[in-house]
Protein backbone atom coordinates (compact mmCIF):
# COMPACT_ATOMS: atom_id res chain seq x y z
CA UNK A 1 0.00 0.00 0.00
CA UNK A 2 1.11 3.34 -0.65
CA UNK A 3 2.25 6.10 1.84
CA UNK A 4 -0.72 8.36 -0.18
CA UNK A 5 -3.53 5.76 0.85
CA UNK A 6 -1.96 4.78 4.04
CA UNK A 7 -2.93 9.02 5.11
CA UNK A 8 -6.25 9.09 3.46
CA UNK A 9 -7.13 6.08 5.40
CA UNK A 10 -6.21 7.31 8.45
CA UNK A 11 -7.98 10.62 7.03
CA UNK A 12 -11.10 8.73 6.32
CA UNK A 13 -12.08 7.32 9.80
CA UNK A 14 -15.20 7.80 10.19
CA UNK A 15 -16.71 7.83 13.73
CA UNK A 16 -19.32 5.12 14.35
CA UNK A 17 -22.51 5.51 16.90
CA UNK A 18 -22.18 3.56 19.96
CA UNK A 19 -24.86 1.12 19.62
CA UNK A 20 -27.07 0.14 23.05
CA UNK A 21 -28.58 -2.96 23.91
CA UNK A 22 -32.77 -2.44 24.01
CA UNK A 23 -32.86 -3.17 27.68
CA UNK A 24 -30.78 -0.06 28.06
CA UNK A 25 -33.24 2.47 26.73
CA UNK A 26 -35.18 4.37 28.59
CA UNK A 27 -37.82 5.08 26.62
CA UNK A 28 -38.95 2.20 24.02
CA UNK A 29 -41.83 2.98 21.18
CA UNK A 30 -43.02 0.15 19.22
CA UNK A 31 -45.12 0.08 16.16
CA UNK A 32 -47.41 -2.20 14.06
CA UNK A 33 -48.62 -1.16 10.50
CA UNK A 34 -52.05 -0.06 10.85
CA UNK A 35 -52.94 -2.06 7.69
CA UNK A 36 -54.17 -1.46 3.89
CA UNK A 37 -55.93 1.43 3.20
CA UNK A 38 -54.60 3.12 6.21
CA UNK A 39 -52.60 6.63 6.70
CA UNK A 40 -49.26 5.57 9.27
CA UNK A 41 -48.16 8.88 9.28
CA UNK A 42 -49.55 9.81 12.48
CA UNK A 43 -48.15 7.28 14.57
CA UNK A 44 -44.84 7.13 12.76
CA UNK A 45 -44.48 10.54 13.64
CA UNK A 46 -45.76 10.53 17.11
CA UNK A 47 -43.27 7.78 18.07
CA UNK A 48 -40.15 9.05 16.60
CA UNK A 49 -41.47 12.24 18.44
CA UNK A 50 -41.17 10.17 21.40
CA UNK A 51 -38.79 7.92 21.36
CA UNK A 52 -36.53 9.42 18.51
CA UNK A 53 -34.40 11.56 21.35
CA UNK A 54 -32.33 9.05 23.70
CA UNK A 55 -34.83 6.21 22.59
CA UNK A 56 -35.15 2.99 20.81
CA UNK A 57 -38.04 2.83 18.11
CA UNK A 58 -39.09 -0.73 17.02
CA UNK A 59 -41.23 -0.65 13.91
CA UNK A 60 -42.20 -4.18 13.07
CA UNK A 61 -43.23 -6.16 9.85
CA UNK A 62 -45.32 -5.23 6.76
CA UNK A 63 -45.80 -1.78 4.74
CA UNK A 64 -46.52 1.66 6.72
CA UNK A 65 -48.21 3.42 4.53
CA UNK A 66 -46.65 7.41 4.40
CA UNK A 67 -49.01 10.41 2.67
CA UNK A 68 -46.90 13.57 3.35
CA UNK A 69 -43.46 14.91 4.15
CA UNK A 70 -41.95 13.59 6.67
CA UNK A 71 -38.61 14.59 8.82
CA UNK A 72 -36.83 12.34 11.64
CA UNK A 73 -35.07 14.97 14.37
CA UNK A 74 -32.55 11.93 15.77
CA UNK A 75 -30.49 12.10 18.54
CA UNK A 76 -28.48 9.68 21.06
CA UNK A 77 -31.10 6.82 19.57
CA UNK A 78 -31.30 3.69 17.53
CA UNK A 79 -34.34 2.90 15.17
CA UNK A 80 -35.02 -0.55 14.33
CA UNK A 81 -36.98 -0.71 10.93
CA UNK A 82 -38.17 -4.43 10.15
CA UNK A 83 -40.72 -2.72 7.92
CA UNK A 84 -41.40 -0.56 4.55
CA UNK A 85 -42.31 3.37 4.60
CA UNK A 86 -44.58 2.88 1.66
CA UNK A 87 -44.59 6.28 0.03
CA UNK A 88 -48.21 6.57 -1.79
CA UNK A 89 -47.47 7.28 -5.56
CA UNK A 90 -49.73 10.29 -5.61
CA UNK A 91 -48.02 12.36 -8.43
CA UNK A 92 -49.27 15.86 -8.79
CA UNK A 93 -49.37 15.90 -4.73
CA UNK A 94 -45.65 15.11 -4.47
CA UNK A 95 -44.69 17.75 -7.42
CA UNK A 96 -46.24 20.76 -5.54
CA UNK A 97 -43.47 22.11 -3.86
CA UNK A 98 -45.17 23.34 -0.51
CA UNK A 99 -45.54 19.16 0.03
CA UNK A 100 -42.01 18.29 -0.38
CA UNK A 101 -38.59 19.74 1.59
CA UNK A 102 -35.55 21.73 -0.53
CA UNK A 103 -33.03 21.18 1.73
CA UNK A 104 -30.64 19.99 -0.89
CA UNK A 105 -29.24 22.80 -2.54
CA UNK A 106 -27.28 21.37 -5.42
CA UNK A 107 -30.19 21.53 -8.57
CA UNK A 108 -32.54 21.86 -6.02
CA UNK A 109 -33.84 18.77 -5.78
CA UNK A 110 -36.87 17.97 -3.59
CA UNK A 111 -37.15 15.22 -0.12
CA UNK A 112 -40.18 13.97 0.96
CA UNK A 113 -38.13 11.98 3.79
CA UNK A 114 -35.20 13.49 6.06
CA UNK A 115 -33.21 12.47 8.84
CA UNK A 116 -31.17 14.74 10.62
CA UNK A 117 -29.75 14.71 14.16
CA UNK A 118 -26.78 13.51 15.65
CA UNK A 119 -25.71 10.22 16.94
CA UNK A 120 -28.38 7.62 15.85
CA UNK A 121 -28.30 4.03 14.02
CA UNK A 122 -30.82 3.14 12.02
CA UNK A 123 -30.79 -0.60 11.08
CA UNK A 124 -33.59 -1.98 8.74
CA UNK A 125 -32.16 -5.99 8.86
CA UNK A 126 -32.51 -6.48 5.13
CA UNK A 127 -36.13 -6.97 5.88
CA UNK A 128 -37.39 -2.95 5.68
CA UNK A 129 -36.41 0.14 4.47
CA UNK A 130 -38.61 2.68 1.63
CA UNK A 131 -40.84 1.87 -1.01
CA UNK A 132 -40.86 4.28 -3.41
CA UNK A 133 -43.85 3.23 -5.31
CA UNK A 134 -41.17 4.35 -8.73
CA UNK A 135 -43.38 2.31 -11.63
CA UNK A 136 -46.21 5.30 -12.23
CA UNK A 137 -43.74 7.46 -11.80
CA UNK A 138 -41.71 6.52 -14.56
CA UNK A 139 -44.97 5.29 -16.62
CA UNK A 140 -45.96 9.03 -16.08
CA UNK A 141 -42.44 10.62 -17.24
CA UNK A 142 -42.54 8.73 -20.20
CA UNK A 143 -44.51 11.72 -21.45
CA UNK A 144 -43.47 14.01 -19.49
CA UNK A 145 -40.07 16.11 -19.88
CA UNK A 146 -37.62 15.76 -17.31
CA UNK A 147 -35.68 18.36 -15.94
CA UNK A 148 -33.37 18.72 -12.75
CA UNK A 149 -35.13 20.41 -9.72
CA UNK A 150 -38.81 19.68 -11.35
CA UNK A 151 -39.92 18.09 -8.14
CA UNK A 152 -39.09 13.93 -8.14
CA UNK A 153 -38.74 13.35 -4.48
CA UNK A 154 -35.53 11.53 -3.58
CA UNK A 155 -35.92 8.92 -1.60
CA UNK A 156 -33.99 9.43 1.46
CA UNK A 157 -32.36 12.25 2.38
CA UNK A 158 -29.85 12.59 5.47
CA UNK A 159 -29.15 16.32 5.70
CA UNK A 160 -26.99 18.51 8.88
CA UNK A 161 -26.45 15.17 10.60
CA UNK A 162 -23.46 14.17 12.23
CA UNK A 163 -22.42 10.18 13.33
CA UNK A 164 -25.13 8.83 12.22
CA UNK A 165 -24.99 5.19 10.90
CA UNK A 166 -27.97 3.36 8.31
CA UNK A 167 -27.25 -0.33 7.97
CA UNK A 168 -29.27 -3.11 5.89
CA UNK A 169 -31.58 -1.12 4.00
CA UNK A 170 -33.59 -1.32 1.21
CA UNK A 171 -35.12 0.99 -1.11
CA UNK A 172 -37.76 -0.19 -3.91
CA UNK A 173 -38.70 1.44 -6.68
CA UNK A 174 -37.17 5.37 -6.35
CA UNK A 175 -38.66 8.08 -8.22
CA UNK A 176 -35.35 9.75 -8.17
CA UNK A 177 -32.35 9.72 -6.60
CA UNK A 178 -32.61 6.87 -4.07
CA UNK A 179 -30.20 8.89 -1.24
CA UNK A 180 -28.51 11.92 -0.39
CA UNK A 181 -26.54 13.07 1.97
CA UNK A 182 -26.13 17.11 2.30
CA UNK A 183 -24.02 19.57 4.86
CA UNK A 184 -23.31 16.26 7.02
CA UNK A 185 -20.27 14.81 8.82
CA UNK A 186 -19.17 11.73 9.84
CA UNK A 187 -22.21 9.14 8.10
CA UNK A 188 -22.14 5.47 7.66
CA UNK A 189 -24.32 3.66 4.97
CA UNK A 190 -23.23 -0.18 5.78
CA UNK A 191 -25.35 -2.62 3.46
CA UNK A 192 -27.59 -0.81 1.04
CA UNK A 193 -29.66 -2.16 -1.69
CA UNK A 194 -31.21 0.17 -3.79
CA UNK A 195 -33.73 -1.37 -6.78
CA UNK A 196 -35.08 0.73 -9.46
CA UNK A 197 -36.31 -1.54 -12.10
CA UNK A 198 -38.85 -1.22 -14.32
CA UNK A 199 -41.55 -4.19 -14.60
CA UNK A 200 -43.76 -2.62 -17.34
CA UNK A 201 -43.09 -4.80 -20.50
CA UNK A 202 -44.81 -1.76 -22.74
CA UNK A 203 -41.43 -0.56 -22.23
CA UNK A 204 -38.97 -3.01 -22.08
CA UNK A 205 -35.19 -2.25 -23.31
CA UNK A 206 -35.44 1.19 -22.81
CA UNK A 207 -34.54 3.58 -20.25
CA UNK A 208 -37.39 4.53 -18.51
CA UNK A 209 -35.72 4.80 -14.89
CA UNK A 210 -32.60 8.28 -15.43
CA UNK A 211 -31.99 10.05 -12.27
CA UNK A 212 -32.62 6.71 -10.18
CA UNK A 213 -29.19 7.56 -8.40
CA UNK A 214 -27.77 5.33 -6.12
CA UNK A 215 -26.61 8.69 -4.11
CA UNK A 216 -25.50 11.73 -4.52
CA UNK A 217 -22.94 13.12 -1.59
CA UNK A 218 -23.12 16.85 -1.30
CA UNK A 219 -21.46 19.35 1.08
CA UNK A 220 -20.25 16.53 3.66
CA UNK A 221 -17.37 15.19 5.10
CA UNK A 222 -16.00 11.47 6.22
CA UNK A 223 -19.22 9.78 4.57
CA UNK A 224 -18.91 5.79 4.20
CA UNK A 225 -20.07 3.75 1.53
CA UNK A 226 -19.89 -0.20 2.36
CA UNK A 227 -21.74 -2.85 0.89
CA UNK A 228 -24.03 -1.33 -1.54
CA UNK A 229 -26.07 -2.95 -4.64
CA UNK A 230 -27.49 -0.56 -6.67
CA UNK A 231 -29.88 -1.00 -9.85
CA UNK A 232 -30.59 2.03 -11.35
CA UNK A 233 -30.40 3.60 -14.94
CA UNK A 234 -28.45 6.82 -14.20
CA UNK A 235 -25.43 7.09 -11.68
CA UNK A 236 -24.83 4.48 -9.41
CA UNK A 237 -22.91 6.44 -7.12
CA UNK A 238 -22.53 10.58 -7.87
CA UNK A 239 -19.74 12.15 -5.88
CA UNK A 240 -20.77 15.89 -6.25
CA UNK A 241 -19.21 19.61 -4.85
CA UNK A 242 -17.12 19.63 -1.76
CA UNK A 243 -17.50 16.04 -1.07
CA UNK A 244 -14.34 15.52 0.82
CA UNK A 245 -12.70 12.07 2.79
CA UNK A 246 -14.91 9.65 1.33
CA UNK A 247 -14.63 5.84 1.50
CA UNK A 248 -16.95 3.85 -1.13
CA UNK A 249 -16.17 -0.31 -0.36
CA UNK A 250 -17.46 -3.43 -1.92
CA UNK A 251 -19.92 -1.47 -4.52
CA UNK A 252 -22.40 -3.62 -7.23
CA UNK A 253 -23.33 -1.07 -9.74
CA UNK A 254 -26.22 -2.86 -12.26
CA UNK A 255 -26.89 -1.29 -15.10
CA UNK A 256 -26.94 3.26 -15.26
CA UNK A 257 -24.13 5.02 -16.23
CA UNK A 258 -21.61 3.86 -13.46
CA UNK A 259 -19.72 5.45 -10.68
CA UNK A 260 -19.83 9.97 -11.55
CA UNK A 261 -17.79 12.57 -9.97
CA UNK A 262 -19.98 15.56 -10.83
CA UNK A 263 -21.33 17.27 -12.38
CA UNK A 264 -18.95 20.10 -11.07
CA UNK A 265 -19.01 23.82 -11.50
CA UNK A 266 -21.98 23.97 -12.40
CA UNK A 267 -22.56 27.16 -10.23
CA UNK A 268 -20.92 30.08 -11.20
CA UNK A 269 -20.50 32.13 -7.80
CA UNK A 270 -19.46 28.68 -6.11
CA UNK A 271 -16.57 26.51 -5.74
CA UNK A 272 -17.00 22.77 -6.11
CA UNK A 273 -13.84 21.52 -4.43
CA UNK A 274 -13.70 17.29 -3.63
CA UNK A 275 -10.75 15.45 -2.09
CA UNK A 276 -9.11 12.77 -0.27
CA UNK A 277 -11.50 9.76 -1.78
CA UNK A 278 -10.82 6.05 -2.07
CA UNK A 279 -13.24 3.44 -4.13
CA UNK A 280 -12.24 -0.07 -3.85
CA UNK A 281 -14.02 -3.40 -4.85
CA UNK A 282 -16.48 -1.77 -6.99
CA UNK A 283 -18.20 -4.29 -9.84
CA UNK A 284 -20.04 -3.16 -13.26
CA UNK A 285 -22.66 -5.46 -13.83
CA UNK A 286 -24.97 -5.10 -17.39
CA UNK A 287 -27.90 -6.21 -17.29
CA UNK A 288 -30.34 -8.08 -19.57
CA UNK A 289 -30.78 -4.84 -22.51
CA UNK A 290 -34.48 -6.24 -22.61
CA UNK A 291 -34.62 -4.74 -19.19
CA UNK A 292 -32.05 -2.21 -18.81
CA UNK A 293 -30.19 -1.32 -21.65
CA UNK A 294 -27.21 1.03 -20.64
CA UNK A 295 -23.66 0.03 -18.67
CA UNK A 296 -21.82 3.62 -19.73
CA UNK A 297 -19.02 4.02 -17.57
CA UNK A 298 -16.94 2.05 -15.10
CA UNK A 299 -16.21 5.89 -13.37
CA UNK A 300 -16.30 8.90 -15.16
CA UNK A 301 -15.73 12.74 -13.88
CA UNK A 302 -17.31 15.67 -15.67
CA UNK A 303 -17.60 19.43 -15.06
CA UNK A 304 -19.01 22.14 -16.50
CA UNK A 305 -16.81 24.33 -18.82
CA UNK A 306 -16.47 28.22 -18.22
CA UNK A 307 -18.92 29.85 -20.04
CA UNK A 308 -22.54 30.32 -18.19
CA UNK A 309 -25.53 28.58 -20.49
CA UNK A 310 -28.67 29.63 -18.71
CA UNK A 311 -28.59 28.83 -14.82
CA UNK A 312 -29.11 26.07 -12.30
CA UNK A 313 -30.78 23.43 -11.88
CA UNK A 314 -30.74 22.70 -16.20
CA UNK A 315 -27.95 25.28 -17.39
CA UNK A 316 -25.15 26.56 -15.34
CA UNK A 317 -21.76 26.59 -15.49
CA UNK A 318 -18.49 28.79 -14.83
CA UNK A 319 -17.92 27.24 -11.88
CA UNK A 320 -14.66 26.83 -10.14
CA UNK A 321 -12.64 24.51 -7.88
CA UNK A 322 -10.84 21.31 -7.76
CA UNK A 323 -10.89 17.54 -7.62
CA UNK A 324 -7.47 16.04 -6.32
CA UNK A 325 -6.58 12.85 -4.31
CA UNK A 326 -9.33 10.32 -5.68
CA UNK A 327 -7.75 6.35 -5.52
CA UNK A 328 -10.08 4.08 -7.14
CA UNK A 329 -8.80 0.56 -7.34
CA UNK A 330 -9.53 -2.99 -7.62
CA UNK A 331 -12.69 -2.64 -10.45
CA UNK A 332 -14.70 -5.68 -12.45
CA UNK A 333 -16.29 -4.45 -15.64
CA UNK A 334 -19.04 -6.75 -17.36
CA UNK A 335 -19.00 -5.14 -20.82
CA UNK A 336 -19.40 -1.34 -20.06
CA UNK A 337 -19.51 1.02 -22.75
CA UNK A 338 -16.57 2.99 -21.39
CA UNK A 339 -14.18 2.52 -18.66
CA UNK A 340 -12.52 5.66 -17.61
CA UNK A 341 -13.69 9.00 -18.61
CA UNK A 342 -13.19 12.57 -17.87
CA UNK A 343 -14.44 15.47 -20.00
CA UNK A 344 -14.96 19.03 -19.13
CA UNK A 345 -17.84 20.31 -21.12
CA UNK A 346 -20.76 19.02 -19.75
CA UNK A 347 -23.93 21.73 -20.75
CA UNK A 348 -21.37 22.96 -23.36
CA UNK A 349 -22.25 25.07 -26.36
CA UNK A 350 -19.97 25.65 -29.63
CA UNK A 351 -17.25 28.76 -28.73
CA UNK A 352 -17.67 28.30 -24.91
CA UNK A 353 -14.70 29.35 -22.79
CA UNK A 354 -12.82 26.05 -21.38
CA UNK A 355 -13.24 24.90 -18.13
CA UNK A 356 -11.16 26.31 -14.98
CA UNK A 357 -12.13 23.42 -13.14
CA UNK A 358 -8.86 21.57 -11.72
CA UNK A 359 -8.40 17.74 -11.86
CA UNK A 360 -5.63 16.31 -10.54
CA UNK A 361 -3.98 13.21 -8.82
CA UNK A 362 -5.92 10.64 -9.93
CA UNK A 363 -5.33 6.81 -9.24
CA UNK A 364 -6.37 3.64 -11.34
CA UNK A 365 -5.60 0.74 -10.07
CA UNK A 366 -6.68 -2.99 -11.02
CA UNK A 367 -9.36 -2.62 -13.62
CA UNK A 368 -10.06 -5.49 -15.35
CA UNK A 369 -13.33 -7.30 -17.51
CA UNK A 370 -14.84 -6.31 -21.00
CA UNK A 371 -15.85 -3.31 -22.72
CA UNK A 372 -17.88 -2.45 -25.47
CA UNK A 373 -15.54 -0.35 -27.28
CA UNK A 374 -11.97 -0.37 -27.76
CA UNK A 375 -11.17 2.96 -25.85
CA UNK A 376 -10.37 1.82 -22.40
CA UNK A 377 -9.28 5.59 -21.07
CA UNK A 378 -10.63 8.74 -22.53
CA UNK A 379 -9.26 11.44 -20.45
CA UNK A 380 -10.05 14.89 -22.01
CA UNK A 381 -8.95 17.79 -19.60
CA UNK A 382 -9.31 20.89 -20.16
CA UNK A 383 -6.93 23.53 -22.14
CA UNK A 384 -7.38 26.16 -19.70
CA UNK A 385 -6.64 23.54 -16.92
CA UNK A 386 -4.70 20.63 -18.13
CA UNK A 387 -4.70 17.25 -15.83
CA UNK A 388 -1.68 16.68 -13.91
CA UNK A 389 -0.71 13.64 -12.21
CA UNK A 390 -2.97 10.68 -13.90
CA UNK A 391 -1.62 7.25 -12.96
CA UNK A 392 -2.39 4.06 -13.76
CA UNK A 393 -1.32 0.51 -12.84
CA UNK A 394 -3.18 -3.21 -13.73
CA UNK A 395 -5.58 -1.75 -16.28
CA UNK A 396 -6.82 -4.93 -17.86
CA UNK A 397 -9.50 -4.73 -19.63
CA UNK A 398 -10.47 -6.14 -22.90
CA UNK A 399 -11.89 -4.41 -26.01
CA UNK A 400 -14.05 -6.63 -28.23
CA UNK A 401 -12.70 -9.38 -29.69
CA UNK A 402 -10.25 -8.15 -32.84
CA UNK A 403 -9.58 -4.82 -31.97
CA UNK A 404 -6.57 -3.35 -30.17
CA UNK A 405 -7.07 -1.19 -26.59
CA UNK A 406 -6.81 2.88 -27.53
CA UNK A 407 -6.08 5.24 -24.93
CA UNK A 408 -7.04 9.08 -25.24
CA UNK A 409 -4.83 11.79 -22.80
CA UNK A 410 -5.84 15.34 -24.00
CA UNK A 411 -4.32 18.01 -22.13
CA UNK A 412 -2.69 15.85 -19.37
CA UNK A 413 0.55 16.30 -18.12
CA UNK A 414 2.73 13.31 -16.05
CA UNK A 415 0.51 10.33 -17.22
CA UNK A 416 2.41 6.84 -15.98
CA UNK A 417 0.98 3.32 -15.84
CA UNK A 418 -1.12 2.99 -18.95
CA UNK A 419 -0.56 -0.62 -20.93
CA UNK A 420 0.37 0.97 -24.22
CA UNK A 421 0.80 4.56 -25.02
CA UNK A 422 -1.57 7.22 -24.77
CA UNK A 423 -2.53 9.34 -27.93
CA UNK A 424 -1.58 12.68 -26.69
CA UNK A 425 -3.16 16.05 -27.79
CA UNK A 426 -3.05 19.41 -26.70
CA UNK A 427 -0.71 19.57 -23.98
CA UNK A 428 1.51 16.96 -21.96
Amino acid sequence: MSARLIIWLSLLCVAIPHVLAASTWNKVCTLAPLGDGQDDTDQVEAAIAQCGQNGLTVFETGNYNITRKMTWDLASSRIELHGYLNFQPDIQYWLNANNTYRVVYIQDQASWFVVTGHDFHIDAFNTGGINGNGQPWWNYYTTVPRLDGDGRPLSLTVYQATRGRISNFHIQSPPFWCNAVAESQDIVYDGMVCNATNTNPEFYGQNIVPNTDGIDTYRSDKISLLNWDVTCGDDCLAIKGNTTNLIANNITCRGGNGIAFGSLGQYVDLNDDVENVLMENLSMVRLDPSIQPNMGTGVYFKSFDATVNGSPPTGGGGGGGYLKNVVIRNVMLDNVTLPIQLYQTNGAQPGDAPSKYQFSDLTFIGFSGTAQTNTIVDLACSPAAPCPNMSFSGIDVAPPAGQAAKYICQNVINEIGLPAPCNVTGTD
